[in-house]
């Protein structure tokens, strides 16, 4: 079995990206796709914390070296596997050397065992986050109405585009409006890259705000388990129909 790679990634925080990673992964899950989804929050990792998960191994005991990857994979009642993230520390962050080369490696040593590795990317520039992105099959890059996610998704397209040339990022819209204000985002998104970067941006599908989001975060209970039939949930699995064609 020869897996794909997805990345979720956005150039700032608060904009719900590790709630779509675990939301998409829970979607490919009941499309019948083995799925792994990696807590590569390197650093401010929180998965675990919106699944009320409390694991004792995590993804910096595996890049140490002192656990396998098999060893520190938690299975989900939702139907995927949890690679936990070390969360609530910093050591993580600025990784390099080994522990980089480790952390570059592992999703393709998890692509042997699974159809889906989704990698939950911890939000800003810096270099794991830029490389992780740049080696995946699929970069997903998350953004909303607000001027700043805007712009900083931008920033994200733009170095990806120096980092990956070959790869095609494709745009999430979260916490949209309505579905014409998302395809808003994406016009102005994809007007961008097309005159400065000479590319395209395919738009993968927007999610709507729906306030079952957030009770379903607070009671640590995946969206499409919790409020199966939610606007969001249904935009959520769209999208991942869409990916997965």
């Amino acid at each position: 079995m020869t897996g794909r790679v997805i990345a979720v990634a956005s150039g700032k925080g608060g904009v719900g990206k590790t709630w779509f990673a675990i939301t998409l992964a829970q979607a490919l899950a009941q499309a019948g796709r083995r799925v792994v989804l990696v807590d590569a929050d390197l650093g401010l990792a929180n998965a675990d914390v919106q699944l009320g998960l409390a694991p004792e191994l995590d993804l910096g005991a595996v890049l140490a070296g002192r656990v396998s990857a098999e060893a520190a994979l938690l299975a989900h009642l939702a139907g995927f596997y949890l690679l936990p993230g070390r969360s609530g520390s910093g050591a993580l962050a600025g990784l390099g050397g080994v522990g980089l080369d480790a952390a570059l490696a592992l999703p393709r040593r998890l692509a042997a065992s699974f159809q889906e590795v989704v990698l939950d990317l911890g939000a800003g520039l810096g270099t794991a986050q830029r490389q992780l992105l740049a080696a995946a099959d699929l970069p997903l890059v998350l953004a909303t109405e607000e001027p700043t996610s805007l712009t900083d998704s931008y920033a994200v397209l733009k170095l990806l585009a120096q980092d990956a040339p070959a790869r095609a990022p494709r745009l999430v819209v979260n916490m949209a409006g309505s579905a014409a204000g998302g395809q808003r985002v994406h016009a102005t998104l994809d007007g961008a890259t097309r005159r400065f970067l000479d590319r395209p941006l395919a738009l993968a599908g927007v999610v709507r705000r729906d306030g079952k989001v957030p009770d379903a975060i607070r009671a640590q209970i995946p969206l499409l388990t919790r409020h199966p039939t939610s606007t969001a949930a249904a935009d959520v699995q769209a999208i991942a129909r869409s990916v997965a064609a």
